[in-house]
């Protein structure tokens, strides 16, 4: 009978721990697995993944060319229509919903809808995205979809959209300024020293 007093551990699963630093008699070298000296036998002495000795490593002797588009990657949030068969005829199914009745988790840049799946009521679907045979699969149903997503309008679009601030009621709108009538040029008069200098007397 097993009691307390007599109780043992299964053959194999613990294991003599291993010594390290006592010299030759731990069973281990009088180097205890470290080699001799270097910066790998220092305590604390490692060296960082990727390292290769200071000479130039693999990952920057690789050239780096071409686009990449995973920066501009958008992850959407996923369902299908067999997800959307359970809720009832006439509902309006979007993020907020499937997100209380836990089909939708995660963050992601919207919700796509796809055709995988049977849907034999009418529904409103609200989503960012929709593949074809979804769509085709909810009209035929009878449902509609609605697009969210809305087009990206640039600074110039944006200026031409805007509209026009209009004058309020309470301040009265700027009178055109009236031109000013040009005044005739004043006849120069001429004075009488230089009048009676231009006439010579005549010689008899």
């Amino acid at each position: 009978m097993i009691r307390l007093h007599n109780m043992r551990t299964r053959p194999g699963s613990k294991h003599r721990v291993k010594r390290l630093g006592c010299g030759e008699s731990s069973g281990h070298g009088k180097t205890s697995g470290k080699g001799h000296k270097g910066q790998k036998a220092r305590s604390g002495g490692s060296i960082r993944l990727g390292f290769e000795g200071g000479q130039m490593p693999l990952i920057r002797r690789l050239p780096k060319r071409g686009f990449n588009n995973a920066a501009f990657h958008k992850n959407y949030a996923i369902v299908n229509l067999s997800d959307l068969a359970s809720f009832k005829e006439g509902t309006v199914v979007n993020e907020q919903i499937l997100r209380e009745s836990k089909l939708l988790r995660g963050n992601g840049a919207g919700l796509k809808i796809l055709g995988d799946g049977e849907l034999k009521h009418a529904l409103t679907i609200e989503a960012d995205k929709i593949s074809t045979s979804a769509r085709e699969k909810i009209e035929k149903a009878g449902g509609s979809v609605t697009l969210r997503q809305k087009p990206v309008q640039g600074p110039r679009d944006a200026e031409e959209t805007a509209p026009a601030a209009e004058p309020s009621e309470t301040e009265p709108a700027a009178k055109p300024k009236a031109k000013k009538a040009k005044k005739p040029a004043a006849a120069k008069k001429k004075s009488p020293a230089k009048a009676s200098a231009k006439k010579k007397p005549r010689k008899s």
